[in-house]
Parts: C-alpha cells; structure tokens; sequence
C-alpha cells in the first residue's frame, strides 16, 4: 500500500460550526431546508443546487450522479434529463429514490426519500426554453449514458444542431423530460465536535410530520 493511502486515514477535523436543536426545528422541514438553501446560495458556494440522486437497477445495484435541483416545493424535488439516461431507466424501474445535498462548507447534509413520478410534459416545455439555446442544442446532441467512440461525434453533432435551429425555436426532445421526487422522509445533518453530529428525521405522516433525533 502507498504512503499516500496510508496517509488519507490520517486526514480528519473538527466540525465547529454550531448545533442543531429540536426547540429551533420548524414544524415543516421545507422551511428549515429553505433556510439552509439561501444560507448556502448568499455564501457563493458553487453549485448550492447540486444534489446527488441514488437509484437503484434491477438487480438492486445502487449507482449515483449529481444533478441540479430546479424547483422544489410540497410536492417534491424537481431535475430534469433524458429519458434515457441510466437514472431514468433506473427510475422506470424501481421510483424509490434518494437525494442527497452535501453542503460541507456549512458542516450539512440533507437526504430526502420519497418516490420518483415524471412531470407534465408543460412543465417540461417551459422549463426546456428557459434555458440558454445551446443547452437546448445539448440535450438534442446526447443520447445519455450511450457508449460513443469519440468526443468529436458530440462536437460535430452540437455545431450541426446550432446551424440547423440559429435562426428559429428548439423544439423539445420527445426523449427529455423531469421528474418530481416526493418527500416522504427527511434528514437534516448538522456537524458537531468529537463525532456527535446532530441529525434530525422528518417522516411524513398522515396529515403532519413526525420529528426524530438521530444518533450520530
């Protein structure tokens, strides 16, 4: 074994940032993770949305990938990408999905749980052309999670594409779409010293949540 593996094991610190207390948990967690999001976006982190979406195939092997998140509200977490991209294949399969947003600049972490059901393909439209035209052009360009040989066959592609549509609307792809996550469980971690973090679980219930604390 290299000394640098061994010296990873080495590489730890102290989480100091501040607590996390049931008397300061709101009712909704929605309002404690838009608290947490605004905190982390007036900081200038990069990528405040970048969430880490956990599926699962067939078989029941896990795979993972950050998206970013595009809206979230009671009904759940939105993203969007192509159908036929490994994850939306994965969802089509088995729609039990995890998310996991790491905020490690703020000592955080929050995972949401819930089931994963496609948006309406409106919302789709209007989301798609909201974009900047050559992310438009991209989705066109990728049949997601494909083998290809080449970088060049996306490039060629892309700069086909943008002559094509220069001087009129892009359409939307029929094989590009979003899904809605819902929330039915979740977890807010705060760092603490010497390992005793504080984790809270929301778990939805009938008409209301349920609040835990969680042993580190």
């Amino acid at each position: 074994m290299s000394e640098q593996s061994n010296s990873i094991a080495d590489l730890r610190r102290e989480y100091t940032q501040g607590g996390l207390r049931r008397k300061d948990l709101p009712a909704d967690p929605l309002t404690l993770f838009e608290l947490w999001l605004k905190q982390t976006c007036e900081a200038k982190i990069p990528d405040p949305t970048a969430m880490c979406v956990a599926t699962v195939d067939e078989h029941g092997r896990p795979s993972q990938r950050i998206v970013l998140l595009k809206h979230y509200d009671e009904k759940g977490f939105v993203f969007y990408t192509n159908l036929g991209s490994r994850k939306a294949q994965q969802i089509g399969q088995n729609n039990q999905v995890s998310l996991l947003f790491p905020w490690h600049m703020f000592e955080r972490q929050v995972i949401v749980s819930g089931k994963a059901e496609r948006i309406s393909t409106m919302e789709v439209l209007k989301y798609f052309h909201s974009r900047p035209k050559d992310s438009q052009i991209g989705a066109w360009v990728s049949r997601q999670s494909s083998r290809i040989s080449a970088r060049g066959i996306l490039e060629s592609k892309f700069l086909e594409l943008k002559q094509k549509f220069q001087n009129g609307e892009v359409p939307l792809p029929s094989f590009w779409g979003g899904f809605r996550v819902s929330i039915e469980q979740m977890e807010f971690w705060q760092g603490g010293t010497n390992r005793l973090h504080d984790r809270f679980v929301y778990q939805r219930t009938e008409n209301d949540w349920n609040i835990d604390r969680l042993a580190p």
